[in-house]
């Protein structure tokens, strides 16, 4: 299915799932309603996953999935196979069209869906898959009064969510999860909008994650590894993958210290059908607690859009965390460059950063100074920062930069590319927007590293370290400025004699008509 029949598919389809939600959630909080009705469109998603894969792996004998679990001679073999390729087994009677039939004949429970949610999460302890799936339904609480006080007005607000989303045509062929992963995307997007300035906790913008993932992929097939640090729901690393030539990412890795928002970026990656063997998630504070560090080879991309200016204590005890010892603590006010200091670590040796940070970070003194001096007359890693458009992202109208860092940097080793984008969006009415458009005008400026007057700038190393003392401010490489057009002050004169004669005039037929009917002049 062609790109653009993908996406406008999967735009119709997260609309009819936002009406829905819109429809039901009655007096309850988009950002809690969030949690029920995405759970349950993944676990029908994981259902009919199980159905799809099942039947087609039995089809040479004649028998479905259904048939095959009850029957002895099929039933343990069945389950094997579900455990090893999908990491989990759903039973029969724990099928979402199952319950569904019974919503219908009005014998389902919502005890009955709690049962099915903790038997898929029980079929996986002890098995490969189960750091995949623990407590990855947690935030979906069917016992929560705001659905309904009694058990019976719970389960009519869950049996209506299931029957609308049952509703909705899901085509689980294999041609169809881009379209289902897609729009369960924008879904999120919604509900990130809708929140506001919480909705940046949890979800990038699409045009930012585009252009992350657009410019740390430039010329590549393939990845090896794919990191995210502060990954949110998971939205730049599928970025990261659908950028690449082939798609094809051998291992991602995350990291999210919000509970909710990590279940939310594993449900993401199952529902983009990245396997459970293929993905190693942590829900844990980066700066913290480094959970990366037996990754010995490192990461080959990486992205990021960390929390701004996040207040950290970095205690004694960080200086000999070896991602900061070789060079200096970040000061607690501002842990952007902490983010970027685990992540330069973390680096392969073809590794490659593009990360989301405030402008402060290029040219505050202090502690982030000598980080800047590190980065780049030590390691020599910064490539290119670029500046982006205010008001981008929810909950933060700040202006905005891409800083690119690359452990590699073959012909460009002497110089960093600074870019001036802020001027190129898209206005909108609580959010502005870059287009395809500006997204392509950075990412094709970034490839070709040319000069542009008033937007692009090669500076060579030199000026960076001995002319501005490691100042990366934009405007000092990016001359922006505009000459206003001269005045004319002969014109300007004339003009105000014109208007002059022009309102005495007009003054003086005034003053005629109030004459004749007896009136005095004004």
């Amino acid at each position: 299915m062609a790109a653009e029949d993908v996406n406008q598919k999967s735009q119709e389809l997260a609309k009819s799932l936002w009406a829905i939600a819109n429809d039901l959630r009655g007096s309850m909080d988009s950002s809690k309603f969030k949690d029920y009705i995405l759970g349950i469109i993944f676990y029908r998603y994981l259902s009919e996953r199980t159905e799809n894969y099942m039947d087609d792996l039995l089809a040479q004998d004649g028998i479905t999935y259904i048939e095959a679990l009850k029957n002895p001679e099929y039933s343990d073999v069945v389950k094997g196979w579900a455990i090893d390729h999908l990491g989990y087994i759903i039973e029969p009677q724990y099928l979402f069209k199952s319950m569904i039939d019974e919503i219908e004949g009005k014998t389902f429970s919502i005890a009955h869906l709690e049962k099915a949610i903790q038997k898929l999460t029980k079929s996986t302890l002890g098995q490969e898959s189960e750091a995949a799936f623990d407590k990855l339904f947690d935030d979906m609480n069917l016992q929560d009064k705001d659905l309904g006080k009694e058990v019976s007005e719970r389960t009519a607000l869950i049996g209506k969510v299931m029957l609308k989303v049952g509703d909705i045509p899901f085509n689980f062929k294999d041609a169809q999860f881009d379209v289902l992963g897609t729009a369960y995307m924008q879904l999120i997007a919604l509900f990130a909008s809708d929140a506001g300035k919480k909705g940046g906790e949890f979800f990038t913008p699409t045009c930012a994650s585009e252009l992350l993932a657009k410019l740390v992929t430039v010329g590549l097939e393939s990845a090896h590894s794919v990191c995210d640090c502060a990954a949110g729901s998971g939205s730049l690393l599928l970025e990261v993958q659908k950028e690449l030539s082939t798609h094809n990412v051998s291992h991602f890795y995350a990291q999210e210290k919000n509970g909710v928002t990590y279940n939310l970026l594993r449900m993401n990656l199952l529902m983009h059908g990245i396997p459970y063997r293929s993905f190693t998630t942590y829900n844990d504070d980066t700066l913290a607690h480094d959970n990366f560090k037996n990754v010995s080879e490192g990461f080959q991309l990486q992205v990021a859009n960390p929390p701004y200016s996040l207040k950290f204590d970095f205690s004694k005890s960080f200086e000999n965390d070896p991602r900061f010892a070789s060079c200096a603590l970040p000061p607690k006010s501002y842990a952007d460059l902490g983010f970027v200091e685990h992540m330069v670590y973390h680096m392969s040796n073809d590794g490659r950063i593009a990360v989301l940070l405030p402008h402060g970070v290029l040219f505050r003194g202090g502690a982030e100074k000598k980080i800047r001096e590190y980065l780049i007359g030590t390691l020599n890693v910064v490539d290119a920062i670029i500046g982006l458009p205010a008001n981008l992202f929810h909950g933060a109208s700040i202006p905005t930069i891409v800083m690119i860092l690359k452990k590699n940097r073959n012909g460009d080793s002497d110089n960093i590319f600074f870019m001036d984008a802020s001027k190129y969006f898209k206005k909108g009415k609580n959010m502005n927007e870059l287009e395809e458009k500006d997204i392509t005008r950075i990412v094709e400026c970034y490839k070709s590293r040319v000069n542009v007057d008033k937007f692009a700038y090669k500076a060579p190393l030199s000026e960076v370290k001995e002319v501005n003392d490691y100042n990366l401010n934009i405007p000092r490489y990016v001359d922006t400025f505009e000459e206003e057009t001269p005045i004319d002050l002969d014109d300007v004169r004339s003009k105000i004699k014109d208007a002059k004669e022009q309102k005495q005039n007009t003054l003086d037929v005034v003053n005629q008509m109030l004459r004749e009917l007896g009136l005095k002049d004004l």
